[in-house]
């Protein structure tokens, strides 16, 4: 059942008792028109049945935050901040940019973004129990991307850069204590934190890999077929407890 919202003139809380009575009354394909900057869409959102929403604007900042749902949430164009915070279910696909402390915390679910994000993205990402959080960036990326990471998968690609624009920024993986980060670009050590380490991809590594991107190239209508293993690297932790010598007990 396709539904849609005109959301112009709604505030956020009307905007998502709108958006739960459409999923309660069992629709399936909903779309919102008319979104400037609404903060806290599908926040808290909690569903048994899978369903597709299709934002159209620019949501404001904690998009699907604590969302525990099935949804696969489609924003096209750019979000503002904290978009997928503390995650634990679903999918968010962006077809254009990012704000800062994207996928803070994340839990679950995947985050798809299909442009450039901003500072500290995936910080505390994290697997739990069986889920995991996996985030993949067509773009560049700013500082602190994966910063103290705990579990989950984060992949950027570095696509339609400016000449000279880097990848990522300083300091990735500052505190990186689980999980795994793939770079499509060989990048100078020192921007890389101290508690993780670079290595090549095995052949399990870009099997894993190729998946993902097949997944993320659909969803993006992306032809990722020019990508191959010898471009990545792989960051992972070198110490599931980094800081463990300076705490003091």
């Amino acid at each position: 059942m396709k539904t849609i919202i005109d959301a112009t003139s709604l505030h956020y809380r009307h905007l998502n008792e709108n958006l739960r009575k459409a999923l309660a009354a069992g629709a399936t394909d909903i779309t919102v028109k008319g979104v400037r900057g609404q903060r806290y869409i599908c926040a808290g959102f909690t569903a048994e049945r899978p369903a597709s929403l299709t934002i159209e604007g620019i949501p404001g900042n904690d998009l699907a935050a604590f969302m525990n749902a099935p949804l696969t949430i489609r924003v096209k164009g750019n979000t503002q901040d904290g978009v997928a915070n503390t995650m634990n279910e679903g999918k968010i696909v962006i077809e254009g940019d990012a704000g800062d402390v994207s996928g803070y915390s994340m839990r679950g679910g995947k985050l798809f973004i299909g442009g450039n994000a901003g500072y500290r993205v995936g910080i505390h990402a994290k697997a739990y129990r069986d889920r995991a959080a996996t985030v993949v960036v067509a773009g560049s990326a700013q500082d602190f991307f994966g910063e103290y990471m705990a579990g989950g998968i984060m992949a950027i690609l570095g696509l339609d850069r400016l000449a000279g624009q880097p990848i990522v920024g300083s300091f990735c993986a500052t505190g990186m204590h689980g999980g795994t980060i793939f770079i499509r670009e060989h990048i100078d050590p020192r921007i890389v934190g101290k508690e993780a380490a670079i290595s090549e991809l095995s052949e399990g590594d870009w099997r894993e890999l190729g998946v993902l991107l097949d997944e993320f190239a659909t969803d993006l209508a992306r032809d990722l077929s020019h990508l191959n293993k010898s471009e990545f690297i792989k960051i992972e932790p070198v110490s599931g407890r980094p800081y463990g010598r300076l705490y003091a007990y």
